[in-house]
């Protein structure tokens, strides 16, 4: 059974009809840009292969249930018991299921954004049967996949007429007020505007966003994924986005987008060792995907390696955000004869990548497996990813 007839099959149970349509929102990798994003700087994700799906039929009565293949009960509200949920401000966790507050979160996000314009829409309560292949807690942004899956279907359903970065923004907002996590607004965009065999260069700030062709042939991207689980919505992520803002505060900037390269001396002498580490890695990993923009243009994606290596250990020794898998994986797949590799998403697990020469991902995989055999660590999962398309409806 395919992931769409999951989610279909599982309206039906919930329902006992069919549901109105089908949409789905893929996953991502982030080939370059960590943390970033809600520094306003850049990045460059691309969207996978890996979608979740959401089946979606219109209820007469103002009420929203969501269901889900990984979660045993539906969970179920008025559209009007929506804002109690998540009192997520002063840090709490939402009232509900974490994964309920996604799909619930963007639906409340979605009235207050579309009440916002003045315009009609047709808002009613909804059934949402929801089934993913996106990899849970890899770095891999299934939360934004469940988030753009759910906005394109309300935003069809209910006739709000908002575009795809609007919609990327309410995913965010749920994202950051109903289930608290800090994230910035990468993984929407990539989510929702992804396009095939290309990475989306997105300025952060202004979100401006470019399709960059890869040029992937006879390349492939290894995915890495630890097995090691990772939850943005608690401590570490939150503490690394504080530091940032502290050290932009320091510089005396809005974000530390404004702060460049040269800027780093005098960023020394004005804070402590690790307030400027965390700075030195987003300055520099925002000139690293400048440079990954302008190498992939001009030279093709053989030419980045050293990049992404660049860009690893910066995570691990200025951010801080690596953990041994990931330092594992990401040596083994290099001496294994990877052009490149890093981890990918939030860190304190998650999934690291690695790009490698098309004949050569089975030995570079059988490397990092035995890596992780050899010093204790659970078996990873292995698999390559190709940019793929972003949102859309399915059927």
């Amino acid at each position: 059974m395919t992931t769409l007839d999951a989610a279909t099959a599982l309206f039906r149970e919930l329902t006992g009809r069919t549901p109105d349509g089908v949409w789905s929102a893929p996953g991502r990798v982030n080939l370059i840009g960590e943390h970033t994003d809600y520094n306003d700087g850049f990045v460059l994700p691309f969207a996978t292969p890996h979608r979740t799906y959401a089946a979606v039929g219109i209820r007469d009565d103002g009420r929203i249930r969501v269901a889900s293949t990984f979660a045993d009960e539906p969970v179920e509200f008025a559209l009007d018991e929506l804002p109690r949920l998540f009192p997520t401000a002063a840090g709490d966790g939402p009232a509900v299921p974490e994964w309920a507050a996604y799909p619930l979160g963007v639906a409340w996000a979605l009235q207050l954004a579309h009440a916002a314009t003045g315009e009609p829409a047709d808002i009613r309560g909804v059934d949402i049967a929801i089934s993913s292949d996106v990899p849970v807690g890899a770095g891999l942004s299934s939360s934004a996949a469940i988030e753009g899956a759910t906005a394109s279907a309300l935003n069809d359903l209910w006739r709000t007429g908002l575009d795809r970065p609007a919609l990327a923004s309410i995913g965010r907002r749920a994202e950051n007020e109903a289930v608290g996590a800090p994230t910035g607004i990468m993984d929407q965009m990539a989510s929702m505007l992804g396009e095939s065999d290309a990475a989306l260069f997105l300025d952060c700030r202004t979100l401006d966003a470019h399709a960059v062709p890869l040029g992937m042939t006879g390349l492939s991207l290894l995915v890495i994924d630890t097995r090691v689980s990772h939850a943005h919505s608690t401590g570490g992520y939150r503490e690394r986005r504080a530091s940032c803002e502290k050290g932009a505060a320091i510089m005396g900037v809005p974000a530390l987008r404004d702060v460049s390269v040269d800027d780093l001396p005098r960023a020394r002498e004005l804070m402590d060792d690790v307030a400027f580490r965390r700075v030195r890695h987003i300055v520099t990993e925002n000139q690293r995907v400048l440079d990954t923009v302008r190498t992939l243009r001009v030279s093709g994606a053989r030419a980045i390696g050293d990049l992404l290596v660049a860009s690893h250990a910066s995570m691990r020794d200025d951010f801080e955000i690596s953990i041994p898998e990931l330092d594992t994986a990401v040596g083994a797949a290099l001496d294994a004869g990877a052009l490149g590799a890093r981890m990918t998403g939030g860190g304190f697990g998650g999934a690291a990548i690695a790009l490698v020469e098309e004949g050569d991902v089975q030995a570079v995989s059988d490397a990092v497996t035995a890596a992780f055999a050899a010093s204790g660590f659970a078996a990873p999962h292995l698999f390559t990813v190709t940019p793929s398309a972003g949102a859309h409806h399915d059927a």
